[in-house]
């Protein structure tokens, strides 16, 4: 049994929907289809969610209505007869338009995971709808009711044990040879909606390899595979044919946008490799993450990470931060969500880069309660992995440094954004 995992680029157009059919159909054996939202749907949702939020239900109804026109137009494209597209997802624009009109606006992030987990649900709708329209037998499945969570809204965590015990009931492969289920989203054991974190489509192909004991997991991206850094950043990028589970873990938490962080634990724990296919030219081998290589990466690795802030805390007095206060930091920065990608410290100075979400200014407030609080805002944080004295004066040259680390094969550089 496989796994492959199908990106919101995938899908974002009906020329994507055919080629996954194509894809698919060259698969003999038992497979299980983890499908995002189509294009940029979720980025749509959110604004859909923001309008929710401030009780405008005018403005949140009419931008869900563009969201259902962009799905309608693939649908036209897609289906000899859209009836059938159309009543596939009728039922859930319905939904949330009944949601919107009657639903208290209180708690964003569970507000979040009910609203913009929608777009996952339409967009595997559609897909399952137009691979049985093209031949493609398959059964659909709804993993809100399959992959249960915390209630840890927007950053859910699986619960394995459970969860495998109703994946493997409703995916058993007797009633069909091919599952599709979304990506990113679940639910609590009281059955509210939950999500992975953004992104988490990842995550789910690799909790499902795992619960499923998949041979592999492929995830189809619009790039040839892992590439030593982003085409649309730098220049002369080259494949990555094969890496190792840590060599991913390294990538990931750096900030590559190629793999989600969570998606490498649950394939090393069973050690199911990861293929990252060219979604355009499915022929093409990629690239492998697995327990080990033939030989190790021997190409720099230069990783971007954009929208960050460095947040800087000193005592109020002169006692020791790294003493006394480093829990009480850490534990605020951990509440408010805030991830840590870079961390340096001095006698009475804790400095940490972290990403500038919503959740920023309310950490920034409690921190006030105890710390005197500094921080600088548009940063980028450059990491290369595999650096050398040339390419950090290449890819720094003009920059303005605000912090560097070094070791002996990292460098990592918070430059300020270029205007």
């Amino acid at each position: 049994m496989k796994v492959y995992k199908f990106g919101g680029a995938s899908v974002k157009s009906a020329d994507g929907i055919r080629n996954i059919v194509k894809i698919v159909s060259g698969v003999d054996g038992h497979l299980f289809i983890v499908v995002s939202a189509m294009g940029k749907t979720t980025n749509a949702m959110e604004v859909v969610l923001d309008h929710f939020m401030k009780t405008d239900k005018v403005a949140s109804l009419t931008k869900l209505q563009e969201v259902e026109q962009y799905h309608a137009e693939i649908i036209g494209e897609l289906f000899s007869h859209t009836a059938l597209g159309f009543e596939a997802v009728k039922p859930l624009f319905d939904s949330l338009k009944n949601y919107i009109n009657t639903a208290i606006a209180d708690d964003y992030d569970r507000c979040y995971d009910y609203l913009v987990s929608y777009g996952e649900l339409i967009s595997t709708r559609i897909v399952s709808a137009f691979l049985q329209e093209s031949g493609v037998l398959n059964a659909w499945l709804d993993m809100r009711k399959l992959l249960m969570t915390d209630s840890n809204h927007r950053e859910a965590n699986v619960r394995m044990d459970e969860s495998k015990i109703r994946l493997k009931a409703a995916a058993n492969f007797d009633d069909a040879r091919i599952y599709i289920g979304q990506g990113f989203i679940g639910s609590n054991l009281k059955g509210d909606p939950t999500t992975l974190g953004r992104e988490g489509s990842d995550y789910t192909a690799a909790v499902v390899g795992n619960l499923l004991d998949a041979e592999s997991v492929s995830i189809w991206k619009d790039v040839p595979g892992i590439l030593n850094a982003d085409p649309r950043i730098f220049h002369n990028t080259v494949l990555i044919p094969e890496l190792t589970y840590l060599d991913a873990v390294e990538l990931a938490y750096s900030g590559a946008q190629i793999i989600h962080p969570k998606t490498i634990k649950p394939l090393e724990n069973k050690q199911i490799p990861l293929y990252v296919r060219p979604f355009g030219s499915p022929a093409e081998a990629g690239s492998v993450i697995k327990a080990s290589t033939t030989k190790p990466i021997d190409v720099p690795v230069l990783i971007l990470r954009k929208n960050l802030v460095l947040v800087t805390i000193r005592p109020r007095d002169f006692s020791f931060v790294l003493e006394e206060s480093l829990s009480k930091a850490f534990a605020v920065f951990n509440k408010h969500r805030l991830k840590i990608s870079l961390i340096q410290s001095s006698a009475i100075s804790i400095s940490v880069c972290v990403d500038n979400t919503r959740y920023l200014n309310a950490a920034l407030d409690e921190l006030g309660n105890e710390f005197k609080v500094s921080y600088n805002t548009d940063l980028e944080l450059l990491t290369i992995r595999g650096t050398n004295d040339s390419i950090i004066q290449e890819t720094t040259a003009g920059r303005t440094i605000m912090l560097s680390q070094r070791t002996r094969r990292i460098a990592r550089f918070l430059l300020k954004t270029e205007e």
